[in-house]
């Protein structure tokens, strides 16, 4: 790149332009992009002709329009001859309040060190994030860190590709500046997007130059603009992930979420000072908090602190947690620095379906929500949900945080949420919030039954579906286990919305559902508060077996956890509303429990008369399943009295009967007891297949819980057998699942395996 040398005139203009304004050289080549060395030679009168491209940056910065601009362009319009290249400087000010993106520097820096970038030079594309997370940020320190390194120069294009006004920069355009930049003569740029893009290329030939692409729209935009020969670098960045310069050219992605805490206070110490952040730490984590850790909103809370420093920054804090909506508060004084503004800039280019779903996306009740309940809560087709989601994934504006699940900061919420309430009806949003209902509550019904296909209210089921729900649905245990683990939080948030809404009998069948699942993984937290919400609705709907079967729930919730009063008031009201209401098989399934009740509080006469109870009520029903319950209740009760052979032929018959109605978990628990018995009366290794089988099929059917126990219960067997080793390792199973369950149980394991290493130290 050579220019010519003439006249003096463009050196004085230069110069007389330059303290009309007051500006040192150091600060005419900071706003120009062009480095100080060539600002002293142009006023020095050794370069008269530099690029148009840089003389227009020049009357830029000198603020020049009309006669002035245009006699300044000419200036240099008559060159003599040849001198020395300029090299260009065009990136944009190094940010003096960058923090944090230790991490994601660094991974530049290796991509630049790496194999790729000595053989064709590297793309690093994806420094792409949602709005305001600093991406144009990362890409000018990082660019700064390098520049030394690119010997030929730095370009700087701004793409438009999201912005307040006027459409993308066409790549023709782009183009055009970019050879300018390079020096190529205006009369030597083609017109069409191809000779352009190969002129280009060209130019690049053998230079080692750093090419920043900012604010990209789409790949397509950016594809002509890349180098195609080794040695230079192009850095772009995008709200869009340009996943397709990945594919098709090799672009390295880097994605950029937003800053972590101790970054974001940092941020915030950068910009109104250490000691005040340091002098109210709880006001800058709500700050923080508030923020979502997003820079740009960081950036503007920073500015109105620092801009009132007599304002404490509890009462910012305090500003943005009581505003009806966070981003009024984070509102800046142009479109660039106002949240709202910089987040509708990419709403703006999603199509119809995608803009719907990241809409009505706000009304699910917590952060992040798996695909189908995001397809049932905007209404569309399953054909159509995921291209929507993979275009909100695209946009930055969701991200996928586990496979299926999708989900965004809180300020994004905040905007989506305004956003449905300016363009979606209030009858629109009661119709997506209760087809969110629907697809939880039958979708939850639907893995119940994977977990205890035999489980039903005397043929009662919620059938009324919103139209547009689409529940999921569950091959084994395995799948409905881990989607109700998943999904507990939007569940009990969904039945809160159903109370909220009315929906009272919905929000008691969400609980009735969530039952077997709480009570296999020993979630003393949720059970017996999911069973109180329950017992409220049922109160509220007016449903007498609701509020039965609700009662029964919590007291044996109760009961199973250890408070065997309140487990028996319970149970107690139970009883009585099944009574009135006639029904057998529930009054039989108290009697059962109340005798556990007192069989627990050592009171035996009362927990056999119980049992005897449940039996003849079982009985009377025809309910052979409550029948070998209450035979095997009778058995663990002769049991806790030492009366083994009595138990035995209790929980014999148990499982005779249980097998032959299939019920396998019923049967399970019978042979725990068989077992118990053949233990107590010294038949070990009876006890041990006992132990065996039934450890088995809990195993089989997903109940960790009374796998656990059996297990412990095997490992008792095994070492009263002498089989050390057997033993250690049923209890170490054991212990696994109880530690995991968070059990009461894990102590008397861990005692025992404690107690056999010691022992076996000693021998």
């Amino acid at each position: 790149m050579t220019i010519l040398v003439g006249s003096s005139v463009f050196a004085d203009l230069v110069r007389a332009h330059r303290r009309r304004l007051g500006m040192t050289q150091e600060d005419l080549a900071e706003r120009a992009g062009v480095s100080v060395r060539s600002v002293g030679k142009w006023e020095a009168g050794k370069i008269a002709a530099p690029r148009m491209w840089t003389m227009r940056l020049l009357a830029d910065a000198f603020r020049l329009e009309g006669d002035d601009r245009e006699r300044f362009l000419r200036s240099a319009a008559e060159p003599a001859v040849r001198s020395t290249e300029i090299i260009p400087a065009q990136l944009p000010s190094d940010p003096s309040g960058f923090t944090g993106r230790d991490q994601e520097l660094t991974r530049l820096d290796e991509l630049l060190a790496g194999p790729d970038q000595a053989a064709r030079g590297v793309i690093i594309s994806a420094v792409s994030g949602t709005a305001g997370v600093g991406k144009t940020t990362l890409a000018i320190r990082w660019a700064h860190r390098v520049r030394e390194r690119f010997p030929d120069g730095q370009l700087y294009v701004n793409l438009r590709g999201f912005g307040p006004v006027g459409p993308p920069l066409p790549a023709t355009e782009a183009l055009r500046g970019l050879l300018d930049g390079l020096g190529v003569a205006p009369q030597r740029i083609p017109a069409d997007l191809e000779a352009r893009a190969a002129l280009y290329r060209s130019a690049l030939a053998g230079q080692r130059m750093l090419i920043l692409l900012d604010n990209a729209g789409d790949a397509e935009q950016v594809r002509p603009l890349l180098p195609g020969v080794p040695g230079s670098v192009a850095i772009v960045t995008s709200r869009d992930r340009l996943a397709g310069l990945a594919v098709a050219d090799g672009a390295q992605l880097l994605l950029l979420d937003v800053l972590d805490a101790p970054a974001a206070r940092e941020l915030l110490a950068r910009r109104i000072g250490a000691d005040r952040v340091r002098a109210e730490p709880r006001a800058v984590d709500d700050i923080v908090r508030s923020c979502a850790r997003l820079p740009l909103a960081l950036a503007i809370a920073a500015a109105r602190a620092a801009a009132n420093p007599q304002f404490p920054l509890t009462a910012i804090a305090a500003e943005l947690r009581e505003a009806r909506t966070r981003l009024d508060v984070l509102a800046g004084p142009d479109p660039a620095t106002d949240v709202r503004g910089v987040f509708s800039w990419s709403y703006r280019k999603l199509g119809p379906d995608a803009a719907r779903l990241f809409r009505l996306s706000a009304l699910h009740p917590t952060p992040v929500a798996g695909a189908p309940a995001l397809a049932s809560l905007a209404g569309l087709p399953a054909r159509r949900v995921r291209p929507a989601l993979q275009e909100l994934v695209a946009a930055n504006l969701v991200s996928e945080q586990l496979p299926g699940r999708y989900g965004c900061h809180d300020l994004l919420r905040d905007y989506a949420r305004d956003l449905a309430e300016e363009i979606d009806s209030p009858a629109e949003r009661e119709a997506a919030t209760r087809r969110l209902i629907d697809h939880y509550l039958q979708t939850a019904l639907s893995a119940d039954q994977c977990l205890k296909a035999s489980r039903n209210l005397s043929g009662r089921r919620p059938t009324d579906v919103t139209p547009g729900a689409v529940p999921e649905s569950f091959g084994d245990g395995v799948l409905a286990l881990a989607w109700f683990s998943a999904e507990q939080p939007a569940l009990r948030a969904c039945a809160d919305l159903a109370v909220a809404a009315g929906l009272d009998t919905k929000a008691w069948w969400m609980a009735w559902a969530v039952l077997t699942y709480l009570e296999r993984r020993w979630d003393r937290r949720n059970w017996v508060t999911w069973q109180m919400l329950a017992v409220a609705a049922a109160g509220r709907a007016g449903d007498m077996l609701l509020q039965a079967v609700s009662h029964y729930n919590v007291g044996y919730a109760h009961a199973e956890l250890g408070d065997l009063g309140q487990g028996r008031a319970h149970l107690t009201t139970a009883l009585a509303l099944y009574r009135e209401l006639g029904n057998v098989t529930g009054m039989a399934d108290v009697h059962l429990n109340l005798g556990i009740v007192a069989r627990r509080e050592g009171r035996y006469a009362e927990a056999l008369q119980e049992g005897g109870r449940a039996l003849e009520l079982s009985r009377s029903d025809g309910d052979r399943v409550g029948e070998a319950r209450a035979m095997n209740n009778i058995g663990w009760c002769y049991l806790t009295m030492g009366d083994n052979r009595q138990a035995l032929d209790y929980c014999r018959r148990a499982v005779t009967v249980h097998e032959a109605a299939g019920n396998r978990m019923g049967a399970a628990h019978s042979w725990d007891s068989v077992g118990m018995a053949h233990f107590r009366l010294g038949e070990l290794a009876e006890a041990a297949a006992c132990y065996r089988r039934a450890a088995n099929a809990f195993r089989d059917e997903h109940d960790q819980q009374y796998q656990a126990i059996v297990l412990a219960h095997l490992g008792d067997a095994e070492e009263a057998g002498g089989r050390h080793r057997a033993a250690r390792e049923a209890w170490r199973n054991s212990l696994a699942i109880l530690t995991e369950l968070d059990h009461p149980d894990a102590d008397e394991v861990r005692a025992k395996l404690t107690a056999r290493e010691v022992q076996s130290r000693a021998g």
